[in-house]
């Protein structure tokens, strides 16, 4: 074990905040993002300007020139052609709320990262970490753009492979930084040494799988149709799967499929969860709870989903889903979290 000093181990618990805080904006920049897919926002912005970009239209000339901009694409001519200004401001103002609150993550983790790191309070294990994750989450601002200019010249909207990827990048940053923050104090953390450890990992793969269906659910709009359940199309396994050649085509461009896909990898996360939970909590270790917790969240998800999906996706409906994904998420790390310190 690396020696720490007095003050790195007093910094601990202010560290951990910090990344709990970073972690609960991106949990929130997801929901915006979710926000601005519902109400078809994220093409109202035509330019990406990373410094210049954080201030809004100040004045009447600036909001018709940013208009103008945005009735030069296909979204508009195509789809909002006679679109009112302030028809154009209500989505201006989602999609600008999303790229500012992008920028303030950077700054919410960038500057206290600097002072924890030149005041000597950041111990070695995680300096390396925080240069990982901030250039993550540059990436993640680049990813953002270059899926907006996928709707900027032929499509009405954007590319649903870009749209997934962004979405499982920013999920992949807010698992890492509650990964990151869960393990601070907890130098014995063993993740591939319990034996309940792997049946997680599995668990967790699934979530993020399910998350990128869910990308592209949203970038098809595929849950706006099929609004029956348990049936799918009046079958359990509807005709149409298949129809698009090549047949991996299938998996990202057929709503159909897209949606089917995404009913069968819940049903086998909560069957997945629900058989790991009832060994979990007849074995010793403490972390049965965590797993009983887990359970309860994937049931709440699988059954908030149905709702959703019955309900013709509402935003309200559509976002609570979107920020139940992420909450099975936690509850699925914080349970690896939990069997890797079993015995500490």
């Amino acid at each position: 074990m690396i020696d720490l000093t007095e003050k790195q181990i007093a910094a601990r618990p202010a560290i951990r905040a910090w990344l709990y805080f970073v972690a609960i904006l991106i949990f929130a920049m997801v929901i915006v993002g979710g926000a601005t897919r519902l109400t078809d926002s994220g093409l109202s912005i035509t330019e990406w300007l990373p410094l210049l970009g954080a201030i809004p239209p100040l004045s009447e000339a600036d909001w018709l020139a940013a208009f103008e901009k945005y009735q030069q694409i296909p979204e508009y001519t195509v789809i909002n052609k006679g679109m009112s200004l302030a028809e154009f401001q209500f989505i201006y103002w989602w999609e600008w709320s999303h790229r500012f609150l992008g920028r303030f993550i950077g700054l919410a983790f960038g500057l206290p990262a600097l002072f924890f790191w030149l005041t000597g309070r950041l111990e070695s294990s995680l300096r390396p970490k925080m240069v990982v994750l901030f250039i993550l989450g540059g990436l993640q601002g680049a990813l953002g753009w270059y899926m907006v200019k996928s709707g900027l010249v032929e499509r009405v909207d954007v590319s649903q492979y870009r749209l997934a990827a962004h979405l499982t990048f920013a999920t992949i940053i807010f698992a890492v930084i509650l990964w990151v923050a869960f393990g601070i104090g907890h130098d014995k953390r063993q993740p591939f040494k319990v034996g309940y450890g792997p049946a997680t990992i599995v668990i967790i793969t699934l979530v993020f799988l399910q998350i990128a269906l869910g990308g592209f659910v949203a970038g098809l709009d595929a849950g706006q149709g099929y609004n029956t359940w348990p049936l799918m199309d009046g079958v359990v396994i509807p005709d149409g799967l298949g129809v698009m050649s090549p047949w991996w085509k299938n998996l990202f461009e057929n709503a159909m499929t897209v949606q089917f896909n995404h009913r069968i990898v819940a049903y086998l996360i909560v069957l997945f969860v629900f058989v790991h939970s009832a060994r979990q909590m007849t074995g010793e270790c403490r972390a049965g709870s965590s797993a009983l917790g887990l359970l309860i969240v994937a049931f709440a998800q699988m059954a908030l989903g149905i709702v959703t999906l019955l309900a013709h996706v509402p935003i309200s409906l559509g976002l609570a889903h979107q920020a139940g994904a992420l909450i099975l998420l936690t509850a699925a790390l914080w349970h690896l979290h939990d069997v890797c310190i079993c015995g500490d």
